[in-house]
């Protein structure tokens, strides 16, 4: 992907800040509390997009992992050394999300809405956000409760060496994706499906409307990336291909299989890798929210 794009100033950059204390878990916990009540044993759920895990009871992508035992508030100050080569990660960072905001403006304004522009938190290790404290071992996540999208870098790390997604447009993709999630805040999307689920009786019930609403963030990915490229030209070759290759190492059976072995399609909340490929490619070549309307029927 092309970095001779603008820099978007909705950067929070906490990175190198450590949590201190013990605790900031405590909040989250509490608004999960529902949800591992309906569960059997309170098992995590695996990944979305550009993430590992999801909260399905908030609507959020991320999970649980060490979340539980809780962390306290964030440092003020950096304490640690960024590297050149972190900080060159960071400034794409910034011009992916700069041009996410263009694109989304754009749309918004088609449509006769103002486009509310994200915040996206770079932070390491650990963090607080209205959603409760999250840790790296969630993943990228976003947060409708302060509309800011969260990332520890670290996470291009492990979608490179375990998941074999390499390449600057396959972590392109991932924020893109979350930036997906704020776009379906911003359309009351969420809460609709939040909404739904609550009326639900069933973990399965409630993991398909979990996967249609993964499944529409990745359509709004390739829907970003089509307006994108025709409007600034900013794919290169292989770009398209890294993006699927990141979809299709994070759908739900790929990850299940690779950490149990087996896979369990009532579970999942992403989506399998097939269904996130088809649903980026679908916003990539039709370029249009009608296109992407992945809940079809299904009463929200």
């Amino acid at each position: 992907m092309r970095r001779d794009g603008r820099r978007s100033t909705n950067i929070d950059d906490r990175r190198g800040q450590r949590m201190a204390g013990v605790g900031g878990g405590g909040l989250l916990l509490f608004r999960l509390l529902p949800w591992l009540m309906r569960t059997k044993g309170g098992r995590i759920l695996l990944l979305i997009g550009g993430g590992l895990f999801l909260l399905s009871y908030l609507g959020l992508d991320g999970g649980l992992l060490n979340q539980l035992t809780g962390v306290g508030s964030t440092s003020g100050s950096r304490n640690e050394q960024l590297t050149a080569q972190q900080q060159e990660l960071a400034d794409f960072v910034s011009i992916v999300l700069a041009d996410t905001e263009d694109t989304w403006q754009d749309i918004f304004a088609q449509q006769n809405r103002t486009y509310a522009e994200p915040t996206l938190v770079m932070f390491t290790g650990a963090v607080r956000s209205a959603c409760g404290t999250a840790q790296a071992a969630m993943g990228p996540f976003y947060c409708p409760a302060d509309q800011q999208v969260y990332i520890d870098l670290s996470f291009y790390d492990e979608l490179r060496t375990q998941h074999g997604a390499a390449g600057d447009f396959a972590q392109a993709y991932v924020i893109a994706h979350e930036v997906g999630h704020h776009v379906q805040n911003l359309l009351g999307i969420a809460n609709s499906v939040n909404a739904a689920q609550s009326r639900l009786s069933t973990d399965a019930q409630r993991n398909q409307l979990s996967v249609l609403q993964e499944l529409q963030a990745d359509c709004f990915a390739g829907l970003w990336a089509n307006h994108a490229n025709r409007s600034r030209q900013v794919l290169e070759d292989g770009d398209i291909e890294e993006a699927l290759t990141a979809a299709q190492a994070i759908g739900d059976d790929t990850l299940q299989q690779q950490s149990q072995g087996y896979v369990r399609p009532e579970s999942f909340t992403h989506g399998s890798s097939l269904q996130r490929v088809q649903w980026f490619t679908t916003g990539l070549q039709q370029g249009t929210l009608e296109s992407c309307d992945t809940f079809g029927g299904a009463q929200l």
